[in-house]
């Protein structure tokens, strides 16, 4: 029922929703001491039901041609899309490697009793990487809506394993602390080239899923081993 809003104010607001989801979870991780895999399914499965309900599970299309034209629009003939790609891995670059939020986050991942005894304020940071993280899920989501030129709350989903895969063979560790935003990058085109080979090859698509799924098992597979070997 809302007007035609323009695209930034439009972003800012899923951003905001999104960042109030980031932050239920960072709360329900810190204070109560839920599982982050537990608290993050469950949490899914809330915001997935409140969208069922508010849109009564009717898909929107014929969107704005202004929030649209991101997903075809180029600058210096380089998709828009990349440039925000390359924009946004710049930034947590920075924020990973150059500021004190990424090292509590590496210290925390790597052993948080640790780095809790160490001063770091364990419950503020996770919340912060909740917020963070649910933001750029809101970012994703608006440019995915763009890219489709709709959305319906279907849109994206089983994402959430394609984002495992990607980070673990880019060399992101499963048990925590390890990781880069380099590698992550890697990860990423690594796994995207796969599904558009298989789609070259003209396979059908339902032995697509049997192929990711066995690249994300034997991926956490070789991480674990790895983390094994170390211990």
């Amino acid at each position: 029922g809302l007007p035609t809003l323009p695209t930034p104010v439009v972003f800012l607001l899923v951003v905001a929703i999104c960042a109030v989801v980031g932050l239920c979870n960072g709360l329900v991780v810190s204070y109560l001491r839920v599982q982050p895999f537990i608290a993050t399914l469950g949490m899914q499965q809330v915001v997935y039901g409140i969208c069922l309900v508010y849109t009564g599970g009717t898909p929107i299309g014929s969107l704005n041609r202004d929030f649209t034209s991101l997903a075809s629009d180029t600058i210096l003939f380089i998709p828009v899309l990349i440039w925000i790609a390359i924009i946004v891995a710049v930034c947590f670059w920075f924020l990973y490697n150059k500021t004190r939020h990424g090292k509590y986050m590496y210290a925390i991942g790597g052993n948080e009793a640790a780095a809790e005894v160490a001063g770091v304020n364990v419950a503020a940071t996770k919340i912060r990487i909740y917020v963070l993280a649910s933001c750029m899920f809101g970012l994703a989501g608006c440019l995915l809506a763009a890219k489709s030129g709709g959305a319906s709350v279907n849109t994206a989903q089983s994402y959430e394993l394609d984002a495992i895969a990607a980070a673990t063979i880019g060399g992101v560790s499963t048990t925590g602390g390890v990781g880069t935003v380099p590698g992550i990058l890697v990860g990423v085109l690594v796994f995207e080239l796969m599904k558009v080979a298989l789609q070259f090859m003209n396979v059908n698509s339902s032995y697509t899923y049997i192929v990711q799924g066995l690249v994300i098992i034997l991926a956490v597979a070789i991480d674990i081993r790895k983390y094994l070997a170390k211990k």
